[in-house]
C-alpha cells in the first residue's frame, strides 16, 4: 500500500492542538515541520501532504474564530526547506486554480521538482472559500462549474508549460558557446477562455517530467476533473463500502478519457486513534472530543453543511431538516454529514462534536494491530490503493503510527521495507509522462516567434 503523511497543523483532530502531545505552539516553526517530514521517512512514507487555502472560512465571533483558525504558512516554501533535510520522501503542496497563474505556479512546482531530485506533488484545489475572493479583489468567489472550467483549462496550461523544454534542452557546452538547444524549446502560445499564456517556461523540465497530480474533489463535477487529470485522488469515506463503490465509479471515469487504473492511486484519509490497547484508544478519543467546547462543534457543523446558523437548535435532539435552499447545488461534504446524521440518529451535540473532530472520514480507535488490519483488508478488498494518514495529535500521533503500525504490515508484506525509486512517481508506481513536443514536433514553435 501506499501512504502520505497529511500534515495538518498539530493534528486531524479539530482540538488536537490542547492535547499534551501536541506541539501547539510551532506552526510557524520550519524546525516542527522538517521533523514531521523526517519520521514520515523514517517510516518509509511516500510523501508528506499540506493542505492550504488563501483565506478563511466563515465565523461568527472573535470566540470561534480564536478556536477554529491557526497559521498557515506558504506550503512550497515549507517544502523546500523539507527537501534540503530529507532524501526520500515525497513533497505535497496545495495550491489555487483560482487564486493563481499558471505560469507562476508551474514554475514553483518545476523549481521544487528540480530541488527535490524529483519528489514534487501539487494538490490541486479550486478552492471554497468567499474570504478567498476577498482577498484576491473580488466580490464573490466564482461559481462551481466555473471554478472547475478554469481548472480543467489552468491545468492544461501548466503542463504545456512543463513540456516547453524536452529533455536533453539544456547544452552546457562551453565549447561552442551553446547554454541550450534552441530546437528542444517551445513557446506554448495558449489563448483559451480563461489564460492567455506565451511561454515557454523559464525551468527546465523536472526529473519527473510534471510533478504528481493530486485531486480531491468529491462532487460530480471533481470527480470528472480528477477523472480527466489527476494521479492521485485524496478522499474520503465512513467504510469500506463507499470507499469500493467510489474507486470502482473513479476507474471507470478514467477509462473513458483514454486511462488505465495504474495511472491512478486512490487514497482515502484514514484518522488512527492508536492505544496499547482498545481502551486506552477509546479513552484517547473521548479525551479528545471533551477538548472541543459545544458552541465551536454546533459552528463547525453548521460551516459543513453550508454556513447554517444553529446556534438556537436544541443541543439535545436530532438535527431537524434543513430548508430546501441549504439543500441546492453540490456540495458533497454536507452530504456527508447528513448522511452520517440519518444513519446514526445522534444527538445535535454529539454529531457537532463528532464532525467537527474530523470523522465525516474514516477515523479507526484501537491498537497499532487494529489500525494494521483495517488497512489491509480496505486494500486487499479494493477499496484503496493506499491512504492519507492523518494522526489527530501531531508529532506524537505520527510517531505512534510509525513505529508502530509500519512494521506490522511490513512483517505481514503489505508495506515496504526500503524505497523502490528516486522520485515520488516511481515511489508511487506512476509512470513519468511523456512531453507533448517530442510526441507530436508539428506543436513546436520556433524561437522567433516568442
Amino acid at each position: 500500500m501506499k501512504l502520505l503523511a497529511f500534515l495538518m497543523q498539530t493534528g486531524g483532530h479539530i482540538a488536537g492542538w490542547r492535547h499534551s502531545g501536541a506541539a501547539a505552539d510551532a506552526l510557524c516553526d520550519i524546525d516542527y515541520f522538517r521533523s514531521l517530514a523526517q519520521t514520515a521517512e523514517r517510516g518509509l512514507f511516500d510523501g508528506v501532504f499540506l493542505a492550504d487555502s488563501v483565506g478563511y472560512a466563515p465565523v461568527k465571533g472573535a470566540e470561534i474564530f480564536a478556536c477554529l483558525e491557526t497559521p498557515k504558512l506558504d506550503p512550497a516554501l515549507v517544502l523546500s526547506t523539507i527537501a534540503a533535510v530529507t532524501k526520500h520522501i515525497g513533497l505535497i503542496g496545495t495550491a489555487s486554480t483560482t487564486y493563481c497563474q499558471p505560469y507562476e505556479l508551474a514554475r514553483r512546482f518545476a523549481t521544487l521538482d528540480h530541488l527535490s531530485h524529483g519528489r514534487a506533488g501539487w494538490n490541486i484545489v479550486t478552492s471554497t472559500m468567499e474570504n478567498e475572493a476577498h482577498n484576491f479583489g473580488r466580490e464573490a468567489h466564482m461559481d462551481h462549474g466555473a471554478r472547475y472550467e478554469r481548472a480543467a483549462e489552468f491545468v492544461d496550461v501548466a503542463r504545456k508549460l512543463w513540456d516547453s523544454w524536452q529533455d536533453g534542452a539544456v547544452l552546457a557546452d562551453k565549447d561552442r558557446g551553446h547554454y541550450t538547444d534552441p530546437a528542444r524549446i517551445s513557446a506554448i502560445n495558449h489563448a483559451g477562455d480563461h489564460f492567455k499564456v506565451a511561454g515557454p517556461l523559464n525551468v527546465p523540465r523536472g526529473p519527473q517530467g510534471h510533478p504528481v497530480l493530486v485531486q480531491a474533489g468529491a462532487s460530480a463535477t471533481g470527480q470528472r476533473f480528477a477523472a480527466s487529470c489527476a494521479e492521485v485522488i485524496f478522499t474520503s469515506h465512513p467504510g469500506i463500502e463507499t470507499a469500493k463503490a467510489f474507486r470502482a465509479a473513479m476507474h471507470k471515469q478514467i477509462a473513458e478519457f483514454g486511462r488505465s487504473p495504474e495511472t491512478l492511486k486512490i487514497m482515502p484519509a484514514m484518522t488512527p486513534v492508536i492505544g496499547a490497547t482498545r481502551a486506552d484508544a477509546e479513552a484517547l478519543q473521548r479525551a479528545l472530543d471533551s477538548l472541543i467546547p459545544t458552541s465551536i462543534a454546533i459552528s463547525k457543523l453548521g460551516a459543513l453543511l453550508g454556513n447554517i446558523d444553529l446556534s438556537g437548535a436544541d443541543h439535545d435532539a436530532p438535527l431537524a431538516p434543513l430548508p430546501e435552499a441549504a439543500l441546492a447545488g453540490q456540495n458533497s461534504t454536507r452530504d456527508r454529514v447528513l448522511e452520517l446524521a440519518e444513519r446514526e440518529k445522534l444527538p445535535l451535540a454529539e454529531l457537532a462534536r463528532r464532525v467537527a473532530a474530523g470523522r465525516t472520514g474514516r477515523t479507526i480507535v484501537g491498537t497499532a494491530e487494529d489500525v494494521a488490519d483495517e488497512l489491509q483488508a480496505w486494500v486487499e478488498e479494493g477499496a484503496a490503493d493506499g491512504f492519507v494518514i492523518s494522526p489527530p495529535v501531531l508529532p506524537a500521533g505520527l510517531e505512534t503510527f510509525v513505529d508502530g503500525v509500519v512494521p506490522i504490515l511490513q512483517a505481514r508484506g503489505a508495506f515496504r521495507k526500503a524505497y523502490e525509486g528516486a522520485t515520488l512517481r516511481e515511489n508511487l508506481g506512476l509512470q513519468r509522462p511523456a512531453n507533448m513536443y517530442e510526441t507530436n514536433p508539428a506543436l513546436i514553435e520556433k524561437p522567433e516567434v516568442w
